[in-house]
């Protein structure tokens, strides 16, 4: 009895250090030199920006996500999923979960930082990173 209580709390241990060492955010992606096909360039209004701007793909374990960014005058006014795991039926149920409460959670926050959605970890990355990079196209 007392050996399995030793190990149960050594191993609780163990697992808290571990999770102390993981990143609370992820890394920005690195963003190509140049705009990906379908992507304008917006237009200057004033100091405000607009057009449609499309993010980075980024490969997940499960499949590519990239999303295209609508912006008028400076604020975010539609985020659209361009592409999403959708390799198997579990995929495309994850997606159909996660994508509509982060395009929600963008919209409301104006930026690419909110928060991944539980059970879609993965999708949720490569969402809020692709993102990040259409934004970052915007110059704003």
């Amino acid at each position: 009895m007392r050996r399995t209580l030793f190990t149960l709390a050594t191993t609780t241990a163990v697992i808290t250090m571990l999770l102390a060492l993981k990143p609370h955010q992820p890394p920005a992606p690195a963003v190509a030199g140049h705009l990906p096909a379908g992507t304008s360039p917006g237009h200057r209004d004033g100091t405000k920006r607009s057009g449609t701007f499309t993010g980075d793909t980024l490969h997940t374990p499960y499949g590519p996500v990239q999303v295209r960014i609508t912006v008028s005058e400076g604020k975010l006014t539609a985020v659209t999923a361009v592409r999403v795991p959708d390799a198997n039926p579990r995929d495309r149920e994850i997606a159909a979960y996660a994508v509509p409460r982060l395009t929600g959670e963008a919209l409301d926050a104006q930026s690419a930082r909110i928060d991944a959605v539980s059970g879609a970890t993965y999708t949720s990355g490569g969402y809020i990173r692709s993102l990040q990079s259409a934004l970052d196209r915007t110059g704003a």
